[in-house]
């Protein structure tokens, strides 16, 4: 289990993406993608950040410690990795359930980097 942020219970290391998208549409918080970069170029939200996890612990210190870090992946499961991870090492992080499978299904915008897309 997860570690809450101040103020917040262990339920709320996670938001639906429709919160996500609201949030990060407002300036309330930072989105970070978790990714390969295969799947960056193929359409992420314009306003994200990309980290892939594999890179996570080299580039550590890209990373504001002064605002909430929402992580996002393809579904879910990488990005929820990385907020378990996050939150022990005390950044205020939340995962966004359904990744950007669940971003697209909510028409969350998307920007894409591949040509032929």
């Amino acid at each position: 289990m997860s570690q809450a942020l101040p103020g917040r219970s262990p339920s709320e290391s996670e938001i639906s993406v429709e919160e996500a998208i609201g949030r990060v549409a407002a300036g309330d918080g930072w989105l970070l993608d978790v990714r390969e970069p295969h799947e960056w170029r193929s359409a992420h939200a314009p306003d994200a950040h990309h980290i892939p996890m594999s890179e996570l612990l080299s580039r550590q210190d890209e990373l504001p410690d002064d605002e909430t870090i929402y992580v996002i992946c393809h579904v879910g499961g990488r990005s929820r990795s990385v907020t378990d991870a996050l939150l022990a090492a005390g950044y205020p992080a939340v995962n966004v359930a359904g990744g950007m499978l669940a971003w697209h299904a909510a028409d969350g915008p998307v920007l894409s980097l591949d040509e032929d897309n």
